[in-house]
């Protein structure tokens, strides 16, 4: 029998909130209180500097940050830093992961980029990993960036996810706020977005009710909402 899944989209959600909403929610899965779930949204302008904490590759000013209206977070994913605004579909999967001897933490990070992959592959897009980062590129760009962290169980043998994968959509996203950044601290290539790669336009919303399928195919869950 397939476990039940959680699935939500929210238009704008600001990235403090929405770290602590990942927090509440992976205290309740732990606990059992809680259907393990999906989140799909969108942030507001935001920098987050994951664990790997390279300030240096972080281009702008704590006053232009203010000026331009971006948010700066420190935060517990893996990972360098990378840029989250609207036109980029963001999704956090909170998942039970049990602690047995088939557990592989990397081959988890691998299946959430497979989901990537294969939903892009509906509109012609060949993408794929390059061996030495994580995250799905099309060519030597980057299309979506990913970044986890593992939550150990305080009830559970195993571990809860947090954090997940962030999908340029729009065109443009690619030269707004990435070039206040050096992404992923890759100097060598850029980014990319699914209208770019397509030429066709594309609603965000739209984008996530898309990917939920492909998302259940490589996760077996049984949706409850979207």
């Amino acid at each position: 029998m397939k476990k039940t899944l959680d699935v939500s989209y929210t238009p704008l959600v600001d990235y403090g909130r929405a770290w602590d909403m990942q927090k509440e929610r992976v205290k309740g899965i732990d606990l059992g209180e809680q259907n393990e779930c999906l989140m799909l949204l969108q942030h507001p302008p935001t920098y987050t500097i994951g664990s790997q904490r390279h300030p240096e590759h972080l281009l702008l000013s704590r006053e232009e940050l203010e000026r331009r209206g971006i948010g700066l977070f420190e935060i517990d994913r893996g990972g360098d830093i990378t840029y989250h605004g609207p036109g980029q579909l963001v999704g956090y999967p909170l998942l039970l992961l049990d602690g047995g001897k088939n557990l592989n933490l990397h081959g988890f990070l691998r299946d959430v980029e497979q989901v990537i992959i294969d939903f892009l592959s509906k509109y012609g897009i060949k993408s794929g990993r390059k061996p030495e980062y994580t995250g799905v590129w099309v060519g030597d760009k980057k299309i979506c960036a990913i970044g986890m962290k593992f939550n150990k169980g305080r009830n559970h043998r195993g571990f809860v996810t947090s954090h997940g994968f962030a999908l340029n959509v729009k065109a443009g996203i690619e030269k707004e706020g990435f070039a206040g950044i050096i992404p992923c601290g890759i100097q060598e290539y850029g980014v990319t977005s699914l209208e770019e790669c397509t030429g066709m336009t594309f609603r965000v919303e739209e984008v996530a009710r898309e990917i939920v399928p492909y998302f259940t195919r490589v996760f077996p869950y049984e949706v409850r909402s979207l």
